[in-house]
């Protein structure tokens, strides 16, 4: 599984992504404060890796890329040792990169000839008017 990278966790946790970004905060938060494979007593290990302590950490400080790398090196920690959790994250961040490339990424090109009025690039605009004064 590819770790999660702390941009992604920054981006989701700044409220960057939206509505949706908010969804997968708090999926992040339920998979991360699940009951692990390991306290369920399927699997021993010296000391139980949940990452909750990184993901309030994260939370205090949602634009901090070091709190944001703690935790995404926790939860790759996590899921080396908890089969479950492994297949909860990588649920999760499949979402997580869905929303983060779009799926469906625009891409503008202009060439060639001259253009007259207006010429937005982007993705996703809404409530634009271009009724302005007319041109004579």
């Amino acid at each position: 599984m590819d770790p999660i990278s702390a941009g992604l966790l920054v981006a989701i946790a700044t409220g960057a992504a939206g509505e949706a970004g908010r969804q997968l905060w708090a999926g992040l938060g339920g998979l991360v404060t699940r009951r692990t494979a390991i306290e369920a007593g399927e699997r021993e290990t010296s000391a139980t890796i949940t990452g909750s302590a990184e993901l309030a950490s994260l939370n205090e400080a949602p634009d901090d890329l070091e709190r944001a790398q703690a935790l995404s090196n926790t939860l790759a920690r996590r899921a080396q040792v908890d089969e479950v959790f492994r297949a909860g994250l990588m649920q999760w961040h499949q979402q997580a990169q869905a929303l983060r490339t779009g799926d469906g990424e625009t891409t503008n090109t202009i060439s060639g000839g001259t253009q007259n009025g207006p010429i937005l690039q982007g993705r996703d605009f809404s409530g634009i008017n271009f009724n302005g004064p007319s041109q004579k």
